[in-house]
């Protein structure tokens, strides 16, 4: 199957090749990019040199459709809700990695993106693609909202412990800190190095565009309207989430039957790893993989539990759920070409 892959410069775009050129199922195909278009994919990534050769292409809907199979698109924000419509008209499976399809309601969108929302009958026709939880509804799509990066680190944490009842469910704090790829390959102050090497910035409190994606998934899993509170914060270091939740409990229950719970929750689920007692785990332990690592802790003296959840932001948090996704859409194994172990140190 023939995969392009729209946006080509940026750090999504580059882990999606990464991962498609060891895929036993797909093959690399067309590669777009506007403003590089006529550049090999070497020129941008020099690392890349005599591995992707193709040239990087213009956005030309005609020659997409008749030379690939699926299309993913590694776009900003703003750009999928133009584009993608017209390869849905063509009938061509998509997956988005920008957040232009993941709210379903189109004002919502338009508030905290700062964009004109696509046309709702394309909305309608995306599938949330939380490979864990949307099991069912992706294997029968042809078109995937694939979830943000922080959402799917923050949802994986706490949806178990939503569906137990055990939680009071306006008690959620989650607490977020992402390394620098995280805000993309363009340059900005806030990614400058002298601005983030050793230090440590929270940005947009009660702003981030993430905040209604978590509360829509978290709402719709637990049946009742949810609100969070959601501070992030930039880290120096290049890849990596983690999301430290802190959820009130309705209850008495110890951390052993906790972790049993979400043991049993995710008994099926290869990429989510449900730390023993006493094991938190960090970023590094995650680095360059498709796992989801979950730490848990109930402090009996508040009543309190406390979360960790730790992702690799551009391959669960992106490319590698989108792979995940194309796996289970066409009937493969999840786990297709996303077996490698993480890279440590």
């Amino acid at each position: 199957m023939r995969a392009a892959v729209i946006g080509g410069t940026g750090y999504g775009a580059i882990e999606l090749v990464r991962l498609i050129k060891k895929h036993p199922f797909l093959e690399a195909g067309s590669v777009v990019s506007n403003s590089q278009a006529g550049f090999t994919f070497s020129d941008i990534y020099p690392h890349l040199s005599n591995v992707v050769v193709q040239p990087l292409e213009t956005f030309n809907k005609e020659r997409l459709c008749e030379e690939n199979d699926i299309v993913f698109f590694a776009t900003p924000s703003g750009v999928s809700s133009k584009l993608v419509p017209k390869l849905l008209e063509k009938g061509k499976k998509c997956v988005d990695l920008s957040g232009d399809f993941r709210l379903k309601k189109a004002e919502e969108y338009e508030s905290w993106y700062k964009h004109s929302p696509v046309d709702e009958k394309y909305l309608n026709q995306a599938t949330y693609g939380l490979s864990e939880i949307n099991t069912i509804e992706i294997k029968n799509a042809s078109f995937i909202a694939n979830p943000g990066c922080y959402p799917t680190a923050a949802t994986l944490g706490l949806i178990p412990i939503l569906k137990s009842n055990l939680a009071v469910i306006d008690s959620i704090i989650i607490d977020a800190k992402s390394g620098v790829s995280g805000a993309g390959r363009g340059l900005s102050l806030t990614s400058h190095y002298a601005e983030i090497n050793e230090n440590l910035k929270a940005y947009k409190l009660g702003e981030h565009q993430h905040i209604p994606e978590i509360e829509q998934v978290l709402s719709d899993e637990s049946g009742t309207p949810i609100t969070i509170t959601f501070t992030t914060h930039l880290v120096p270091m290049t890849r990596g989430i983690m999301c430290t939740m802190y959820v009130n409990l309705k209850e008495k229950i110890s951390t052993e039957k906790v972790l049993e719970l979400y043991k049993q929750f995710y008994q099926e689920s290869y990429f989510i790893r449900v730390r023993p007692e006493g094991n938190i785990p960090s970023t590094k332990e995650v680095f360059g993989s498709n796992f989801c690592d979950i730490g848990l802790y109930v402090d009996e003296r508040t009543n309190r539990l406390t979360i960790i959840s730790v992702i690799d932001n551009l391959v669960k948090g992106a490319a590698g759920q989108a792979i995940q996704n194309v796996n289970i859409m066409n009937g493969w194994d999840e786990r297709t070409g996303l077996t490698d172990i993480p890279m440590y140190p």
